[in-house]
């Protein structure tokens, strides 16, 4: 498939372009084709003058990047074509390609668009820039919007209007720089996505369903950028004073525990007993798992103070915690100890993003004794892994991490159809990843299978806060080819006073148990 890249004359290539360029050169799939320069890249946008000294402090503040090396692009630069749009559309028809990716606010010519077969493709922050400024961000940050929207849309020569295929959202950062640097990074999982699945079938995807577009392209008024100013300085003080309180070890992030009966479709939060944290053992991330008539609680464990945290377990009887001791511990942080059980073993897969791998330990003398089992993703930031049975195979399900200035894991979700615990034969999902988009993708717990359904629980990161809210997923069809999950409910921090998010959810039996977080 031939691709051509649209971009300005004296444009300097971003990160997130390179990026895009490197998996472009890397996937045999596609072919760039060459460059289309348009002689005025900007032409009918707005300056956005008033926010560009404020944008260029932002970025020089909080979106600073090291350059992305782009090795494989570096070789082919100067034998892609460069052609520039002057009205002559005769060698453009000469490359042959397929469709266009427009990396500024400029539309090509439309005998240009009329040429391709599947159009010209935008993602939404092309349209926020200006020569000076880049504003994708502002208007969500100073509205403390839950989420700032990331959509691609493409626009073909037939008349109508440009639809959108696909879209995101990302949590909102208090600079809008560094949103925007974010969100152009997390666009390149997205257009690739899309791009494979174009490539794999020859077809368009259908226009996103009850689709929710990105902000207007519109700069901020003089009246926002001052705005926006005074945020990015109250915002700027109160991280400043937050990392001195975590760097003194005076504060850290609070987490409490609420039990209850119910099960994933039909528990009730607000009847919920809450297990309470203290200074030396906040507990987040609880997993159930009955083991010779008992229920054992795992959890992610640490103080105030503490650096990183150990796997900790205990015994859960009427709603009460009974400490039992350190099930994991180790020089890297833990969390998220998924356990289960397997041909009469018992299984821990906890979440080892530190040691850039997936882990699985098997249970030598439960619950306090494990051994090494198997391991895979080695090199890989990987995090919140859980492994489940559907129709006969073994899916594992991740928080992946393909970065190069921002490792986040709540933005994209990996599937893989792998052996079972062995982790010996892994096989990635040809959508991946298969959810894109903080407000969803991150796992809350295990995949449950109920009355023939099957759900997942995942985290709502919004408004700013790591862990605002869980959804519970309804997965619809899954399989190497295709994956359709919808949320069917939401639990947002509004079921206990004093909450500001919950991000964890897991049962057993008749039980379930959820964590919640005390402090942003």
């Amino acid at each position: 498939m031939r691709v051509g890249i649209l971009t300005g004359l004296g444009r300097r290539f971003e990160n997130w372009e390179l990026q895009l360029f490197e998996r472009l050169l890397a996937d045999q799939r596609f072919e760039m084709a060459g460059f289309l320069v348009h002689p005025h890249p900007f032409d009918g946008q707005p300056s956005g003058l008033a926010a560009g000294w404020i944008a260029r402090l932002d970025r020089a503040l909080f979106a600073r990047q090291a350059p992305y090396p782009a090795p494989r692009f570096a070789r082919s630069r100067k034998a892609l074509p460069v052609l520039h749009l002057d009205g002559a559309s005769q060698p453009v028809a000469e490359l042959g390609l397929d469709l266009v990716l427009r990396h500024v606010p400029a539309r090509p010519p439309h005998d240009l668009v009329a040429g391709l077969p599947f159009g010209v493709w935008t993602l939404s922050h092309v349209e926020a820039q200006s020569a000076h400024a880049n504003w994708t961000g502002i208007a969500d940050t100073l509205a403390k919007a839950a989420g700032t929207r990331l959509g691609l849309t493409v626009e073909r020569g037939d008349g109508k209007r440009a639809v959108q295929i696909a879209e995101a959202a990302f949590n909102t950062k208090f600079s809008a720089a560094r949103n925007t640097a974010f969100i152009q990074e997390k666009s390149v999982l997205l257009a690739m996505r899309e791009l494979g699945r174009l490539a794999d079938t020859r077809k368009l995807a259908a226009p996103a369903a009850k689709a929710q577009s990105a902000r207007p392209a519109t700069p901020p008024s003089l009246r926002e950028a001052a705005a926006y100013a005074g945020h990015l300085l109250h915002g700027s003080t109160m991280l400043a004073a937050k990392v001195l309180r975590r760097r003194t070890h005076s504060e850290a992030a609070v987490w409490t525990l609420y039990s209850g009966r119910g099960a994933i479709d039909d528990f009730d939060p607000r009847k919920a007993v809450e297990i309470p944290p203290s200074q030396t053992s906040i507990k987040a991330d609880p997993f159930l798992f009955r083991h010779q008539g008992e229920t054992y609680v795992f959890y992610e464990n640490y103080g105030v103070g503490d650096s990183k945290a150990h796997i900790a377990v205990g015994r859960l009887t009427r709603d009460r915690l009974e400490p039992i001791g350190i099930a994991l511990g180790g020089d890297s942080h833990l969390s998220f100890p998924f356990v289960f059980s397997h041909d009469g073993a018992i299984f821990m897969m906890p979440e080892t993003h530190q040691k850039k791998r997936v882990e699985i330990w098997r249970a030598v003398n439960f619950p306090l004794v494990w051994e090494p089992y198997s391991s895979a993703f080695e090199g890989w930031s990987v995090a919140d892994s859980t492994l489940f049975r559907h129709k006969g195979a073994w899916w594992l399900f991740s928080n992946l991490s393909e970065h190069h200035a921002f490792e986040d894991h709540c933005s994209a979700l990996y599937a893989f159809e792998v052996d079972g615990p062995k982790l010996s034969s892994i096989v990635a999902h040809r959508r991946n990843p298969v959810v894109i988009g903080s407000a969803t993708a991150r796992n809350a717990g295990r995949v449950f299978s109920r009355h023939k359904r099957l759900f997942r629980p995942s985290q709502n990161n919004a408004y700013g806060i790591y862990g605002y809210g869980l959804n519970i997923m309804e997965i619809e069809q899954l399989d190497r080819e295709t994956y359709r999950e919808t949320c069917v409910r939401r639990i947002v921090p509004d079921f206990k006073p004093g909450l500001v998010g919950c991000h964890h959810f897991d049962a057993s039996g008749s039980r379930y148990i959820l964590d919640a977080r005390l402090n942003a």
